[in-house]
């Protein structure tokens, strides 16, 4: 199958079902795996996390003025956390749940015998960083991580590895490394490349492994323009040496207003192995094919082989709007043949 789209991960439509019947019936033939649009509660990405963590005994509301998502937490005096003081998150239950339906369609025909499952999961440090203060981050963040990383192996276990696809969706890294947000990581790029690296290697080689690499999309805004691709090319170049198994696909966003030289010649510094596909968030809604030509004619001066994509997933968009968007995903891959 060659390189076309790829789903970023949330479609808000009513269900598992109607995302999948929808992807594979508009991009079938052009997605190498199809996610199960984490609709619902999971819709806006992992602000449904929060709730779970606010019912943590070992940890209270912080004294301070609370920030643009809410009122951060913080560890109780005298107390420590481990994955055995949380809930579960609810992403193993999604996943096994979504399966099925995924699994029953395959035997319908109604998606390609090739299509694997794609479950997005975020990293522990997105879930922890944005409400937790800086002072109880580390803390929390091994504790979300172990409980996270259980699940997953749950999943592993349940579902062939001939079927399966993980992504890790990495967004807030990106606003530590531009310097937006209160952490307690010391020496941002080194340390967020190892908790990448852990992450990818703890999924099995036989199960395809990814990364959705982001830039922020609360109201369709990144919560900082990205200057040019460097800073996302410096960790995939880091991740793509570092694992010990392959990495199936890579993702980055490409801003709307950016079909500039300049923004696109970092990814000419790319280092990825052959099995590694490379997808570029290059699909917008607001000005469709016209305005992917030229983004895709700027990234052609520096990378030959690519698949497209949106910036981010679709959570935060109208329902109505999806099978347009879906289409539009079609229609612009084709613009690589």
């Amino acid at each position: 199958m060659p390189l076309g789209a790829h789903l970023v991960g949330s479609v808000p439509l009513a269900d598992s079902e109607s995302v999948f019947r929808e992807a594979a019936t508009r991009l079938g033939g052009r997605l190498r795996r199809i996610p199960d649009g984490e609709t619902g509660i999971r819709t806006n990405w992992i602000q449904w996390q929060w709730p779970l963590l606010a019912q943590v005994a070992q940890l209270e509301t912080a004294d301070e003025e609370p920030g643009p998502w809410g009122p951060r937490l913080k560890l109780r005096d005298g107390e420590s956390i481990t994955a055995s003081d949380l809930p579960d998150t609810g992403y193993r239950d999604a996943a096994l749940e979504s399966w099925l339906v995924f699994s029953r369609l395959k035997h319908e025909g109604v998606i390609a015998p090739a299509t694997r499952f794609q479950v997005c999961l975020p990293t522990p440090l997105a879930v922890t960083h944005i409400r937790i203060v800086p002072a109880a981050q580390s803390a929390v963040e091994q504790a979300y991580e172990d409980k996270l990383l259980g699940e997953l192996d749950d999943i592993v276990e349940a579902i062939p590895a001939d079927q399966l696809a993980i992504q890790w969706d990495t967004a807030v890294e990106f606003a530590v490394l531009e310097g937006l947000l209160d952490t307690f990581v010391a020496d941002p790029e080194p340390d967020i490349l190892d908790r990448l690296l852990q992450l990818g290697d703890h999924v099995p080689t036989d199960v395809e492994m990814g990364y959705h690499l982001c830039y922020g999309d609360v109201e369709h805004q990144h919560f900082v323009q990205p200057a040019d691709t460097g800073k996302l090319v410096a960790i995939v170049n880091g991740v793509a040496a570092g694992l010990d198994r392959p990495l199936n696909w890579i993702h980055m966003p490409v801003p709307r207003d950016r079909s500039d030289a300049d923004y696109f010649a970092p990814l000419g510094d790319l280092r990825l192995h052959p099995e590694t596909e490379l997808y570029l968030g290059l699909v917008h809604i607001t000005d469709g094919t016209d305005g992917a030509r030229p983004r895709i004619a700027a990234a052609r001066r520096f990378v030959d082989d690519f698949g497209v994509a949106t910036e981010c997933g679709f959570g935060r968009r109208p329902a109505e709007t999806i099978p347009a968007l879906l289409d539009l995903h079609a229609e612009v891959s084709r613009l690589l043949t």
